[in-house]
């Protein structure tokens, strides 16, 4: 089978990768973490994980039922840079859940008759109805960051665009919507070696894009997109989570230990969603680029 895009990212590897990227991905055995950045060198235990997990996701259930019950509306929104982790946080989070009233939203790029409407008219749409939680993976945060990044948008539309956020998620938090945002912050070195890994597996070489390929050239300036991005649209009504995802199982267990502690659902069993660990989920100053 002929690899995506003909090994553009291997060839990026060798060829265009900071040498200290490099090193970290070589220099790398299984269960390292190849963020030297990163709190932890090794992954987490996977039996600890998968306790953990389970306990979890009767949380996750009991969360479901009482929103169901009491006609709660929750929109979770999962941003980051590509393989940061949010699919596979979303899937540990919906999978022991009723599908038909636990939503994911991962819209593709706007249709031409999309593109002329207001930027946050196709995602308003599929807002919460009571008793539904909606899992957004990527959102109209696309504009802060990937439009910006890949000249998708002008700079008039982007400053409109940062003036609306908070005036729209005011709305949805007045209408009584309970909105909770995730931003999976990912190493430089991490990335790479998940798109490696991609590139390799034949069942998984599909998550790979040309918007993927041309970023690795462009870590810079996703940086200063995210940077102002959190800086501006972090509100009291709307705060920003950031979690640091080197490690898919200690970022996934801390994602849904801190939206559970955001809910206040019954019979809730609160040792489950502890420790909550600092060093890997907190507030926009956890975001290292």
């Amino acid at each position: 089978m002929d690899l995506p895009f003909d090994g553009a990212i291997s060839r990026f590897y060798q060829e265009g990768a900071p040498e200290d990227v490099r090193a970290s991905i070589a220099g790398a055995k299984k269960n390292d973490i190849v963020n030297p950045d990163y709190p932890y060198q090794k992954r987490w235990d996977k039996d600890a994980y998968n306790t953990a997990l389970e306990a979890l996701q009767i949380e996750l259930v009991r969360m479901q039922t009482w929103v169901r019950e009491t006609g709660q509306r929750v929109a979770i929104v999962f941003e980051g840079r590509d393989a940061a982790g949010k699919g596979g946080t979303i899937k540990r989070f919906t999978e022991n859940l009723n599908p038909r009233y636990a939503k994911v939203v991962a819209l593709s790029k706007p249709t031409d008759v999309e593109a002329d409407q207001w930027y946050f008219q196709r995602y308003i749409k599929h807002l919460p109805a009571k008793g539904e939680v909606v899992l957004f993976d990527r959102s109209w945060y696309n504009r802060g960051v990937v439009e910006d990044v890949f000249d998708f948008c002008t700079e008039e539309q982007r400053e409109r665009w940062f003036q609306q956020v908070p005036e729209v998620e005011q709305m949805i938090a007045h209408e009584g919507i309970k909105l909770i945002k995730v931003w999976l912050n990912v190493g430089r070195a991490t990335q790479l070696k998940r798109f490696l890994d991609r590139e390799k597996d034949p069942l998984k070489q599909w998550k790979l894009s040309w918007i993927d390929v041309e970023g690795l050239n462009r870590w810079d300036a996703y940086t200063n997109a995210i940077g102002e991005t959190l800086e501006r649209t972090h509100k009291p009504f709307a705060p920003w989570t950031v979690a640091r995802s080197d490690d898919k199982r200690r970022v996934r267990v801390q994602v849904i230990r801190h939206i559970l502690s955001q809910l206040d659902y019954t019979g809730k069993n609160t040792s489950a969603l502890t420790p909550i660990d600092d060093a890997v989920i907190g507030g926009p100053d956890l975001c290292h680029g």
